[in-house]
């Protein structure tokens, strides 16, 4: 079972690449930035935000 993210780290996460918003993905425990194409991996509850570390999306 993963660690659930917490919602005040959701409300000041932004895109490394864009600095836009990122929508949560719980199914995936993935970070999705729509602008930049990619879903950044959050692994026991922690975000990681690199973008070399990110999947893109179709």
């Amino acid at each position: 079972m993963s660690a659930q993210l917490d919602p005040k780290l959701l409300e000041i996460l932004v895109c490394p690449l864009t600095k836009g918003p990122l929508d949560y993905d719980a199914k995936k425990n993935e970070l999705i930035s729509k602008q930049a194409k990619l879903a950044y991996p959050v692994r026991d509850g922690i975000p990681i935000m690199l973008v070399d570390e990110a999947r893109a999306l179709k």
